[in-house]
């Protein structure tokens, strides 16, 4: 639907002033909510349209609650990194909390370590794994290995658990669904490796090959590992292959709380976004696997914290399956539970999302993504519906997605003047 500054991280001024905490709520269709008891969370669209309707799934699906909302809010289209760049969602969430994602660089790995309760040491190397289906030839067929069941895929990692590479420790943990985590320990490992997964079908593994001359070890390392995995898979169905990406080391951040001067916290039934929630330092308070048990989560720690994050993961997934009609049906699904969270009262409410997911192209996209702030001291704007085209003629006009978080403490009274 859309044609296809590096900065730091911004410190803003803060003063005391404001009744109640902000709460961020991210409703994009493949990202998280953002709620400053005021604020809401991501979820992904900025989609391209249906070939045939040349409507996108926003445009396509029977939200009332959030096209109302979107009457009486702000709203504009964000940017996550820069003109025509597809983010992954590690930068895309650090770019919605405030961080420059060309700056503060972290790999998946990392981020799906920390989310999932795995220790990472100094020194540590980890990598999101997936479980995947390759044919006769080794070209792969599904790189979801068609989304297998934690049920099915744990067994899996406790088997791979158990292969043995000389001078260092292998460790594969279970995550949800297809993902695992390969946290590899011991003495001169490094990140700088290639990652195996092509990011597509149709195609072969690539082989772990190291980015810089340091890494050659570790990359022998890796390759190691996934022939022992190939051999050990062969004859599951359709789990027969791995792929590893987003090699990565302890990440160090500055602390989300502290820049702001805010009390956060996250809730997120995946843990690759509680990895990211933790590594900016928020609280991640546990929850169920569903978004109802997020909100159910959100209610019982409201009076707790004055920001929260709050992921929707469904629309997503339905995007990188290439399922329009899914995830239409998800956005309609997280429509429902708008009127629950206005009942909340948060000062600020964002809805935002990390990046584009459009069905159309089944991957991340660099489409600008729909934007909705809310507080009260928006009274709408002539904007009819929460949609990408609606949100282009929106008053915020199209902004970098790191600075959503300064425009949230404004309209929550927490911004000083800046200057004389």
């Amino acid at each position: 639907m859309f044609p296809p500054c590096s900065c730091t991280l911004v410190t803003p001024f803060l003063s005391s002033r404001g009744p109640r905490p902000l709460s961020g709520l991210c409703l994009c269709p493949s990202c998280p909510p953002l709620l400053d008891r005021g604020l809401t969370p991501p979820t992904r669209e900025g989609d391209v349209a249906h070939p045939d309707t040349r409507k996108s799934e926003l445009e396509t699906a029977r939200i009332p609650n959030l096209d109302a909302l979107a009457q009486r809010s702000a709203c504009g289209l964000t940017t996550p990194v820069e003109m025509g760049v597809a983010p992954g969602s590690g930068p895309g969430h650090l770019a919605l909390f405030g961080y420059d994602p060309l700056k503060y660089i972290i790999g998946r790995g990392a981020l799906e370590a920390l989310g999932s309760a795995v220790e990472l040491l100094p020194g540590d190397v980890a990598a999101r794994g997936n479980f995947c289906t390759v044919d006769d030839d080794g070209i792969l067929t599904d790189r979801r290995a068609g989304r297998i069941a934690t049920e099915l895929s744990a067994p899996l990692c406790e088997r791979l658990d158990r292969i043995e590479i000389p001078g260092v420790q292998v460790d594969v943990f279970p995550v949800q669904d297809y993902r695992f985590v390969l946290r590899l320990r011991g003495e001169g490992l490094s990140e700088q490796v290639e990652e195996t997964d092509p990011q597509r079908e149709g195609m072969r593994a690539r082989p772990a090959s190291a980015l810089v001359p340091e890494a050659q070890r570790t990359a022998e390392v890796v390759q190691q590992f996934v022939q022992e995995a190939a051999r050990l898979l062969a004859e599951e169905e359709p789990a027969n292959m791995v792929l590893l990406r987003g090699w990565a080391q302890l990440p160090n951040l500055p602390d989300f709380g502290e820049v702001y001067q805010l009390n956060p916290a996250a809730i997120a039934a995946y843990p690759m976004y509680r990895g990211l929630a933790s590594v900016a330092n928020m609280q991640v308070i546990p929850t169920g696997k569903t978004f109802a048990d997020e909100v159910d989560t959100l209610y019982s720690n409201w009076d707790q914290h004055d920001f929260f994050f709050l992921h929707y993961k469904p629309a997503d997934a339905a995007g990188e399956d290439g399922d329009f009609d899914a995830k239409v049906r998800t956005l309609e699904d997280l429509d429902a539970f708008i009127p629950r969270i206005m009942e909340l009262q948060p000062d600020v409410l964002m809805v935002a999302g990390d990046h584009s997911t459009p069905a159309i192209m089944a991957s991340h996209s660099w489409h600008p993504v729909p934007f909705l702030l809310h507080s009260k001291l928006t009274l709408g704007e002539g904007i009819n519906a929460f949609s990408e085209r609606d949100c282009a003629q929106g008053s915020l006009g199209r902004i970098p997605a790191k600075t959503i978080m300064l425009l949230a403490l404004s309209h929550a009274g927490k911004l000083a003047k800046f200057g004389p």
